[in-house]
C-alpha cells in the first residue's frame, strides 16, 4: 500500500515517465488525462498497472527523474555539475546552505535532498516569475519543508549567519562574494557556476582578494560508454562544455 501523498514515478513500456502524488480517487496528471488514485494507492513499489491501456511501472522517484521532468524556464544545471556541489561543499543531513539565484530549482533539489531532514536551505531570487515556477517545482519533489525562498537579491540583502555553505548561480557572481562571505561560518566553502571564462577569471580573482582559501576552478566532460555483444566504444555524443565550477573556503573570520 503507498500512503496518500506519496510521489511516485510512473514508467511506461515506452519510456515515458510521469510524476504523480498519490491520492484516492480521480487524479488528472498532465499528459496521461484523469486516473484511477486508488489503484495507485493500493500497489506497491515495482508493481504494473494499467492507465488508459498502457501499462505502468510504479516507483520511488530518484534525484534524476526529478530533475528530467520538472517545469523548465531558465537554463537548468546539469547534474554532471549539480551532483558534484554537494561533495565539494562538504555538506549533509543537517547542514545550511544558502543559495543565490534558483531559476527553475534544478540545484535547489539536489541541495535540499542533500541536506533533508534536519538541514536547511535559504534561497534567493531576483525574478518573482522564476520564484514561483521553482516553488511549483519544489513542492512537486516533496522538499519544501527543507527550504526558504525569499524573492530578493543575494548580493546585497542581509542573508543568513554562520551557514556551513553557499552556492552562487547568478549573471554577476563576484558581486555576491563579499556579502556571502560574511554569512560563512569559518571553514565553511562557496560555490559559484559559470558558462564564460571571463566570468569565471572575475570570480576567481574576487574570491582570493577577499582572502578565501583552498581557490580551485574546473569544468566536467561526460561521455557515455556504449557496451554491446559487438564491442564496447564511446558515444559518439558527449556532454560537453555546461559551465565552469569555482570552489573556496573560508579561512578566517
Amino acid at each position: 500500500m503507498i500512503a496518500e501523498g506519496t510521489a511516485l514515478l510512473l514508467v511506461g513500456s515506452q519510456g515515458r515517465r510521469h510524476v504523480v502524488r498519490a491520492a484516492k480517487g480521480m487524479l488528472e496528471v498532465s499528459g496521461l488525462g484523469v486516473i484511477d488514485g486508488d489503484a495507485l494507492c493500493a500497489a506497491s513499489f515495482g508493481d504494473m498497472i494499467r492507465i488508459g491501456g498502457q501499462e505502468f511501472t510504479v516507483l520511488k522517484p530518484s534525484v534524476r527523474d526529478l530533475l528530467n521532468l520538472i517545469e523548465r524556464k531558465a537554463q537548468v544545471m546539469m547534474p554532471k555539475d549539480s551532483f558534484l556541489i554537494p561533495l565539494h561543499l562538504d555538506i549533509g543531513s543537517g547542514s545550511k546552505v544558502i543559495e543565490g539565484g534558483v531559476g527553475s530549482g534544478a540545484l535547489t533539489i539536489v541541495l535540499l535532498r542533500t541536506v533533508a531532514p534536519t538541514g536547511r536551505v535559504f534561497s534567493y531570487e531576483i525574478r518573482d516569475d522564476y520564484a514561483k515556477l521553482a516553488k511549483k517545482n519544489i513542492a512537486m519533489a516533496d522538499l519544501s519543508s527543507c527550504w526558504d525562498l525569499k524573492v530578493a537579491d543575494v548580493c546585497s540583502t542581509q542573508l543568513e549567519k554562520d551557514v556551513d555553505a553557499a552556492v552562487v548561480d547568478i549573471p554577476n557572481p563576484w558581486d555576491a562574494v563579499e556579502n556571502v562571505s560574511a554569512s560563512l561560518r569559518v571553514g565553511g566553502h562557496l560555490c559559484c557556476y559559470v558558462p564564460n571564462v571571463n566570468q569565471l577569471d572575475t570570480t576567481v580573482r574576487k574570491m582570493r582578494e577577499i582572502g578565501f582559501g583552498e581557490v580551485v576552478a574546473f569544468e566536467t566532460l561526460q561521455r557515455e560508454m556504449i557496451v554491446h555483444e559487438g564491442g564496447i566504444r564511446p558515444s559518439f555524443d558527449m556532454l560537453g562544455h555546461t559551465g565552469y565550477l569555482a570552489f573556496a573556503r573560508k579561512m578566517k573570520h
